[in-house]
């Protein structure tokens, strides 16, 4: 396999909690495959939440919000071939950093923004997974954030491609779920890319097997 560019966004702000070891594991699974992996905790890049664009956009086009999410967005998120998202289940959806790191791109392929076509067309075509932690284990509970992810990658066209749930409260809860999170995560980093996605429609081409030697 050709080697691609993953990054792994930590949308937690504790450091080192559940969702960030699922993060490490995969990072480990998609380097050992040739992978290069950078791992970035979205609190130290995003620190205000989206506003009225129409009132704090520049005279340039651009975004005058005094953080670090143009870093982020533009130097990080646009280049990489595949990425994933890593966050706990707070109240029943995603990490407020990590949504806002979400509810900000907007400002970069809004019809307003100098280079919108540009990034909007580098936000495609990317494979996303996405890693959870949640004290609680009924199969619904993430399902807010599962929806929110499948929703973002259809609106820019982009291939989700996988999920991993980790059960943890405590630090360090994850490595002792025996449903296998921290082996599953490192998997998800080594198959970013190979692993068959496959969404289809109405007048999708189709053949009698989903696998060749069947």
């Amino acid at each position: 396999m050709t080697a691609k560019s993953v990054l792994i966004l930590a949308g937690s702000p504790r450091r080192d909690g559940n969702s960030f070891r699922l993060a490490l594991a995969a990072q480990e699974g998609a380097e050992a495959v040739g992978h290069a992996v950078e791992l970035a905790y979205v609190d130290d890049y995003v620190s205000h939440f989206l506003r009225d664009c129409r009132q704090c956009r520049g005279a340039d086009g651009e975004c005058t919000l005094n953080d670090r999410f143009r870093e982020l967005f533009l130097e990080k998120y646009l280049p990489a071939d595949g990425i994933l998202f890593a966050t706990p289940l707070y109240w029943y959806g995603m990490s407020g950093q990590l949504k806002t790191f979400l509810d900000r791109s907007f400002c970069y392929y809004a019809a307003s923004h100098p280079d919108s076509d540009t990034n909007a067309s580098r936000m495609a075509n990317k494979k996303i997974g996405l890693l959870i932690s949640s004290e609680e284990s009924y199969p619904a509970a993430p399902m807010g954030i599962v929806h929110s992810i499948q929703e973002f990658c259809r609106y820019n066209q982009c291939d989700f491609v996988g999920v991993v749930q980790g059960i943890g409260n405590k630090r360090g809860d994850v490595e002792f779920d025996p449903a296998g999170p921290i082996d599953r995560a490192r998997r998800l980093g080594a198959t970013l890319f190979s692993t068959l996605y496959t969404d289809y429609r109405m007048d999708t081409p189709r053949k009698g097997s989903v696998w060749d030697n069947a």
